[in-house]
């Protein structure tokens, strides 16, 4: 298990321990952490994972996929460090990592 803490946009912390080897959508959904739907399942097809994270943890996660990237052209909220958490499996190097969620979820309509 490896402990990550989930923060919502009001500033809100979730600490949750998340099973090695799953992802950070569903260590978030399992674990019932607000702001976070996955409503894809974790396949890379909706922005509903959508979350950031910190510069200083780059270099520990995998490089931004094409697809990865092609959804996040269309999330809510994106910033340089926007990534999917259904992207990003955990491992033990990630302990302790802070994942800030959006105020929303979701593609952008307009």
């Amino acid at each position: 298990m490896t402990t990550i803490t989930y923060i919502e946009h009001d500033g809100a912390e979730h600490v949750v321990d998340v099973e090695d080897d799953m992802n950070l959508m569903e260590g978030a959904t399992l674990n019932l952490v607000p702001g976070v739907e996955g409503m894809c399942g974790g396949i890379c097809s909706c922005a509903t994972c959508h979350c950031y994270i910190s510069e200083e943890w780059e270099s520990r996660l995998p490089p931004i996929s094409v697809g990865e990237e092609s959804m996040l052209r269309t999330a809510r909220h994106r910033r340089t460090a926007s990534r999917l958490g259904c992207q990003i499996t955990v491992t033990p190097e990630l302990e302790g990592l802070r994942v800030d969620l959006p105020p929303e979820q979701g593609a952008d309509d307009a």
